[in-house]
């Protein structure tokens, strides 16, 4: 039998054990966590609409209408009115044919990815993917190859190696931990080249970059481009800058079609509530409405990245709301994390095996809910830890 006692206290040692804490309020940029008050930089409220007044009254007023649950699978009795408006306004706001809702992110990558590529396929991942990419590469069975972090010419050396007779780039847009953008015109044209299917997760660029906040195809101008472009799949998640919950698959009406079919991800789960469809529809009107909010942010990562010249430790190069504190030492960044906690701050503390061996990090995560004196206090906090 595995002794996890003993494998717990190993974690312990190596400063890797995780621990839950229990949010007792609204998400947003000031939150009671565990009976306390705290400044939090630990949530993915990049726009602070988590919590906003007309997405909840929106979703309310689908709970008195429609009740709590779906209480089928979309392909029963499950695919409610307001998952199907829902899913047609994603799409029409990303610039594509078709979209499909999903429960999470992580069950959209897995059943996409999967549903396209099977044994004879191969998957080519950027090293630094998310979680989700990783392991639905490997349920899918598919040949999978994982090229450098952001190195185009290994990418391409894999691709060109390959006789696979399906094949498939998958790649976060924005990373989650470092923060920075993958170069998708590049990529795009690589997919091309190549035959290639290229899946694009945004979770954290939808809402954010862009002009009207339409992710990363309005970020780099290749909405119109993509458009025509059957062999590109997009994924955005709906819990992180939208404030809400679940995921969303776009693509073309071909694409989604065969999604329907084949995705087990989508098929052999109970619909989300149609309240949280009634709630994204009412957060992509705030996302493309109040452009200030990403104005906002960017006045926010500025005022971080000038004052953190004064610090010991150095910022990844990041212009997104992520913004990672590179400490190295994994028992020195929970040091820095504890250190602030003490000071009413929340800032997670990142370690092996989410980031590489000796890169452990404080990830800080900004928010349009925060404010200048925000950033000052815990700019603050971090030199009196230094």
């Amino acid at each position: 039998m595995i002794d996890l006692e003993a494998r717990l206290a190993e974690l312990d040692r190596l400063g890797l054990r995780r621990r839950r804490r229990v949010l007792e309020s609204a998400q947003g940029s000031h939150v009671m966590v565990d009976g306390r008050d705290f400044l939090s930089f630990a949530s993915n409220d990049y726009l602070g609409l988590a919590a906003h007044p007309e997405i909840a009254a929106a979703a309310r007023a689908a709970l008195a209408r429609y009740g709590t649950g779906a209480g089928a699978a979309h392909l029963l009795t499950g695919h409610h009115v307001l998952h199907h408006r829902a899913e047609q306004e994603l799409a029409a706001f990303v610039g594509l044919p078709a979209a499909l809702l999903f429960s999470t992110g992580y069950m959209a990558n897995l059943g996409v990815v999967t549903a396209l590529a099977g044994r004879d396929g191969a998957v080519f991942a950027d090293k630094l993917n998310h979680a989700s990419l990783v392991d639905a590469a490997l349920l899918a069975r598919a040949d999978h190859r994982r090229y450098r972090h952001g190195d185009l010419a290994h990418l391409e050396q894999l691709l060109r190696a390959s006789d696979a007779k399906d094949k498939l780039i998958a790649t976060d847009t924005v990373f989650s931990m470092d923060g920075d953008l993958a170069p998708v015109p590049e990529l795009l044209a690589l997919a091309e080249q190549y035959d290639a299917w290229l899946y694009l997760d945004d979770a954290h660029g939808f809402g954010v970059l862009g002009q009207d906040g339409r992710g990363v195809l309005e970020h780099f101008g290749l909405s119109s481009r993509v458009t025509r472009h059957p062999s590109l799949i997009y994924l955005a998640t709906l819990g992180k800058a939208a404030g809400v919950s679940g995921a969303f698959v776009a693509g073309s009406e071909t694409l989604v079609e065969w999604l329907i079919n084949k995705a087990r991800t989508y098929i052999y789960t109970t619909a989300t509530p149609p309240m949280l469809a009634a709630a994204v529809s009412a957060s992509l009107k705030l996302i493309a409405g109040e452009p200030q909010r990403r104005a906002r942010l960017a006045t926010l990562i500025a005022r971080l990245k000038a004052g953190v010249t004064l610090l010991p430790w150095s910022l990844m190069a990041s212009d997104t709301p992520i913004q990672p504190l590179l400490v190295g030492d994994n028992h020195e960044s929970l040091r820095l994390a504890d250190g602030l906690r003490e000071r009413g701050i929340l800032c997670p503390a990142i370690r092996p095996p989410t980031v590489p061996e000796g890169s452990a990090r404080l990830r800080i995560s900004l928010s349009a809910a925060h404010d200048e004196a925000d950033i000052d206090r815990l700019l603050a906090a971090l030199g009196e830890l230094a």
